[in-house]
């Protein structure tokens, strides 16, 4: 089941009687979970009803006995096995599950990790339980999850305002999710979030972040782009070299893709860079000013800045002239 349904099952009041819930990305286990312990019991019925444990500190045959208790005064028992990836031995697990407690809910919050799907516990709890694998998303992938996200919250933001929160918040959907319940505070539903409500309510300038320093080096405007490294180095705990290289390398690394890719119109770059097609005017842009020599050039200039930052080959210079000299090398090669 995906995501969506299962939440929208929850919503409705359909409660499964096992649910197994891992993978990579702990946001959409973590809020499963919270609804499930929010709402599958009233607030009165929960202190003898509900159980909350963690799979390093307890073992499959306390979970199971906890599982096959029946309700008192209401309409169902609810177990939650919370870090549930460090629970050792699975296979006691089995014989229940292929007979769950009808008036159970058994959740396990498995994260980070898949399970070993050859054991045969995994393969039976994958045909009789809610089996849902959370998977990571993927840089690439954030802008667009970013603007869907803020739709189901009912409000919209526009494509500058998605691209700031892409490039400054990272692939952390918690920490995403919970910067966008801020605007929720702000911003009536309906309504429209743009870069200056950012700037005001999260705290990302809308002039001076990593998404207006690669909009001028693929400009190569480079009065622009030192406006912004002066601003980066009077805030280097905001913006730190690391993050600024890594997003560099993530954009000149998909400007060579495009300057190599064989179908340049607006949907074989679309389809190539893996971006929005808001997201391609920069690239076009860029792809004016550098070639594949200027752009192999350019990824050279990131490692080697990447490993002076790191202190090879480098004793004295600091992260915010590495940054200036990066920069000069980039637009003046």
């Amino acid at each position: 089941m995906t995501y969506p349904g299962i939440l929208n099952d929850l919503k409705q009041g359909r409660f499964a009687p096992l649910y197994f819930l891992y993978g990579e990305e702990a946001f959409y286990i973590d809020s499963l979970v919270k609804y499930i312990e929010q709402h599958a019991l009233p607030e009165e019925a929960k202190s003898f009803n509900q159980a909350v444990l963690y799979g390093g500190e307890t073992d499959m045959l306390s979970i199971i006995g906890e599982a096959k208790r029946y309700p008192m005064m209401a309409d169902r028992v609810v177990v939650i096995v919370k870090e549930a990836q460090h629970l050792r031995h699975w296979d006691p697990l089995e014989n229940y599950a292929l007979n769950p407690q009808s008036t159970t809910v058994l959740v396990f919050a498995y994260k980070y990790k898949k399970p070993d799907k050859r054991k045969k516990v995994f393969k039976v709890l994958s045909n009789a339980s809610v089996f849902f694998e959370s998977v990571k998303v993927r840089d690439w992938q954030i802008a667009d999850w970013i603007s869907n996200h803020m739709q189901g919250k009912g409000y919209s933001a526009t494509p500058k305002a998605v691209q700031l929160l892409a490039e400054s918040l990272g692939t952390d959907l918690g920490r995403i999710d919970s910067e966008l319940s801020k605007l929720q505070l702000v911003v009536q539903q309906g309504g429209m979030v743009d870069e200056h409500i950012i700037e005001e309510h999260i705290g990302i300038s809308k002039d001076y972040n990593n998404f207006e320093l690669t909009n001028a080096l693929a400009h190569k405007d480079f009065e622009k782009a030192m406006r912004i490294q002066l601003y980066f180095a009077s805030n280097p705990r905001e913006h730190p070299l690391v993050l600024t290289l890594g997003l560099l390398y993530n954009f000149f690394s998909r400007l060579l893709i495009a300057a190599q890719a064989t179908d340049k119109s607006e949907r074989g770059l679309v389809k190539a860079l893996r971006i929005p097609p808001y997201g391609l005017k920069e690239y076009q842009a860029a792809l004016r000013h550098y070639n594949i020599k200027s752009l192999a050039r350019v990824i050279g200039y990131l490692r080697e800045c990447d490993m002076r930052s790191k202190g090879v080959g480098n004793a004295h210079v600091s992260d915010a002239e590495l940054l200036r000299e990066l920069l000069f090398k980039i637009v003046y090669q």
